[in-house]
């Protein structure tokens, strides 16, 4: 396969680039706003799957950090891309299908943009509720304009101003660099994330484990509803579906590896990113969840206000033996916990953006970088596109859920295709050096686990939408036409010079590019539709 080679700049502004100026700690505090994911959907997951719920979130993490190994070696071949596994995955797919590597960098976005307009709907909630205690005030009712918009609302209401203000909040700390996004992480980080570990252990240091609430660990006869199940179609198809959504969470510590070509030394930073980030997801996302249930129980996890997220300070408060004080700070824990989670997704997705911009997958206006390093004109498109989603997400608990299960699809397409990247780039580029060379079972593993996620994803989003999984499929899609408009009309069917370089590791521009793998990556994709198709099939409720 010949891939022709364009002339165009790097960058819309070629004296403004990424910098390399922040080592793997830096990479370490920018994903830090990882652990507390386990906030957003921590009574989603308990509510509809009941008693399995604290080994779901464990199981998932287990599953994210073994496919983090194939992530930290194919991030290797490029140190000098940012963006994430999505683009280091897409190299390996562009020899075989050229649509299919913009596929895996869109996917990502999608999957992770969305943290922005869902952290703020329930950061503003926090901040409405702190402000106006009763739920009848004006300021908690007042609304600008809301209706419907297929099979979701929007509102322009209290919390969508308090969440836009947010998140311009989030984007002038940005505006700076990634440098300055670290510095600032590093403190909202330490204030977050260790009160963090201190409630979920406390508790049990305090009351012990009490394993009643662990009994009987059958997933849920129906979501939302106290009565036990049994291990039956329904029952697993509930538990698909708390996998499914526990994905989006415990999976995203993979985002440490956005900033490779912001690292000072690649080689030694990429691996130690990803490595130590993944240890502290462990450590919250299983110990928080098990303490949960621990205490609230059941009955405790199916109210409202958990369900919801509008409640979790309360309870944490509650798990601690806190009064009205302790209640109050969580409070602010919470907020800021939701700030750390804004700050590392537009880090992450908004590079995602730029190093698709750059590679010739999206529109060339992306690629442009500020004087500070920052890629300002990624983030203004992030922001615009999570103003939307944060007009549904304030609207409804439905509409909250629905963006939450389509942007997982996403993510589970990107995991699927770049788990499968992995073995692609071992037959293809086998003789280039790597720094970090997970070993060959991982990477075999890898690729049984891409499908272990396409069956979660094809069994799984109908417990959260009965629309999902097709909306999520369709918002994959519109990357065709983003594509063809960048690659055949803006570039005239030649990709840019940096994109071939980086993918040939030094090779001559224009030369073949070896496809030694043959039809297998061809036979991978037929094989993942057919799993997730027959995974709708097989699983109903």
């Amino acid at each position: 396969m010949s891939i022709a080679a364009a002339d165009t700049p790097v960058s819309a502004n070629d004296t403004h680039q990424l910098r390399r100026n922040i080592s793997w700690t830096g990479a370490f505090w920018v994903a830090s706003g990882v652990p507390p994911l386990v906030l957003f959907s921590i009574g989603g997951i308990a509510g509809t799957t009941g008693t399995p719920a604290f080994a779901i979130w464990a199981a998932s993490m287990m599953m994210g950090f073994l496919q983090s190994f194939v992530y930290a070696e194919i991030a290797g071949l490029f140190p000098n891309k940012s963006g994430g596994a999505s683009i280091y995955g897409a190299a390996a797919w562009v020899r075989y299908a050229k649509p299919i590597a913009p596929l895996s960098v869109w996917c990502n976005w999608f999957a992770w943009s969305p943290v922005l307009s869902l952290g703020c709907s329930i950061a503003a909630g926090y901040i409405l509720t702190a402000v106006a205690p009763d739920a009848t005030s004006a300021i908690r009712t007042w609304t600008l304009v809301s209706g419907t918009l297929g099979p979701v609302s929007f509102s322009l209401n209290s919390a969508f101003f308090i969440g836009a203000a947010l998140m311009l909040g989030t984007f002038a700390v940005q505006h700076r660099g990634i440098l300055g996004t670290a510095r600032v992480q590093k403190v909202v980080g330490v204030l977050v994330i260790v009160p963090l570990v201190i409630v979920g252990v406390a508790p049990l240091l305090q009351h012990g484990v009490n394993w009643s609430n662990f009994q009987p660990f059958v997933p849920l006869a129906e979501a939302y509803k106290p009565e036990p199940g049994a291990w039956n179609i329904p029952g697993w198809t509930l538990v698909l579906g708390g996998m499914f959504i526990a994905a989006w969470s415990t999976y995203g510590f993979e985002t440490a590896i956005c900033y490779t070509s912001e690292f000072k030394d690649p080689a030694r930073d990429t691996f130690k990113a990803i490595f130590f980030s993944g240890l502290l997801c462990i450590a919250v996302f299983v110990i928080v969840p098990f303490t949960f249930q621990s205490e609230l129980g059941l009955t405790g996890m199916l109210e409202t206000p958990i369900v919801d997220g509008s409640g979790v300070a309360s309870a944490l408060a509650h798990m601690v033996g806190g009064g009205p004080i302790i209640e109050n700070a969580l409070v602010m824990l919470m907020i800021l916990a939701l700030m750390l989670c804004l700050m590392t997704a537009m880090a992450g997705s908004s590079r995602t953006l730029y190093q698709g911009s750059v590679d010739g997958w999206l529109p060339k206006y992306l690629s442009y970088v500020n004087h500070h390093g920052a890629p300002t004109n990624a983030m203004w498109t992030d922001l615009a596109f999570n103003l939307v989603l944060l007009a549904i997400a304030c609207a409804d608990a439905t509409s909250f859920f629905f963006i939450l299960a389509v942007s997982n699809c996403g993510y589970i397409i990107f995991n699927f295709l770049n788990l499968n990247s992995g073995w692609i780039h071992r037959i293809d580029s086998g003789h280039i050096p790597r720094p970090y060379k997970a070993p060959t079972f991982i990477i075999a593993l890898g690729a049984v686990f891409a499908f272990v996620n396409a069956v979660f994803m094809g069994a799984g989003a109908k417990v959260w939408n009965p629309n999902a999984l097709w909306a999520g499929l369709i918002t994959a899609a519109f990357i065709i036409p983003v594509f063809f408009f960048r690659h055949y009309v803006q570039d005239k069917g030649k990709f840019p010079a940096k994109m071939l370089e980086d993918l040939q590791v030094g090779g001559e521009i224009g030369a073949k590019m070896p496809k030694k793998a043959g039809m297998l990556p061809y036979l991978t994709l037929l094989a993942g539709v057919a799993t997730v198709l027959i995974a709708n099939a097989v699983f109903q409720f």
